[in-house]
């Protein structure tokens, strides 16, 4: 009988909460940062800043926040061409037409190589010369408005701001998702629901 109590109670200290200690880290520096939300928390499985200073954090951010945006322009784009919705007219002097163009990655083929080029010469512009905090105005990562686009920010109070950066920062990560399961199930096969044929 003995034998059994013992077990018993050895095998519920097994299921106890252990007691963790606090230690001051490099990660603490970042759990009060915007994004940083339940039920993960902090969330920083490569180690991504350990031992980093506020510098390091920010680029991080920012390159969180651009790749967002093209998430989220990736994602929107895959999911109209899908439904049928293709800009009027020719993609080149040839004749051949945009709604000629597959979607998804085949369509990465199926483009011209001199639109390729305009595409890729295009986004190089955008990031060298557009896309960046050239005025030196930024309140904060990712922010391009440069003194000139503002749209009303300016008119929002700090508790919008940070609200509205949260949202963003958000649906760009659930972009980023998105477009990754889209290309995974492109790759698949297969019907999608909303999405259709993959």
């Amino acid at each position: 009988m003995n034998l059994i109590l013992a077990t018993l109670l050895t095998s519920a200290a097994a299921f106890a909460p252990s007691q963790v200690a606090q230690t001051s880290t490099a990660l603490n520096a970042f759990e009060s940062e915007l994004g940083v939300q339940a039920p993960l928390g902090f969330f920083d499985p490569l180690g991504l800043l350990d031992d980093a200073d506020q510098e390091r954090f920010d680029r991080l951010r920012y390159v969180e926040v651009k790749h967002g945006r093209i998430c989220q322009l990736a994602f929107l784009g895959n999911i109209i061409t899908r439904a049928g919705y293709h800009l009027p007219g020719n993609i080149d002097t040839a004749g051949t037409q945009f709604d000629s163009i597959p979607d998804g990655w085949a369509a990465v083929g199926a483009i011209p190589q001199a639109g390729l080029l305009q595409i890729i010469a295009f986004v190089g512009f955008l990031e060298l010369a557009i896309m960046k905090d050239v005025t030196g105005e930024a309140e904060f990562p990712g922010d391009f408005r440069n003194g000139s686009l503002d749209f009303g920010w300016d008119t929002f109070d700090e508790e919008t701001k940070l609200s509205k950066r949260g949202i963003e920062l958000n649906n760009g990560r659930a972009a980023q998702l998105g477009i990754l399961g889209l290309m995974v199930h492109e790759q698949l096969g297969g019907t999608l629901p909303i999405v259709g044929d993959m």
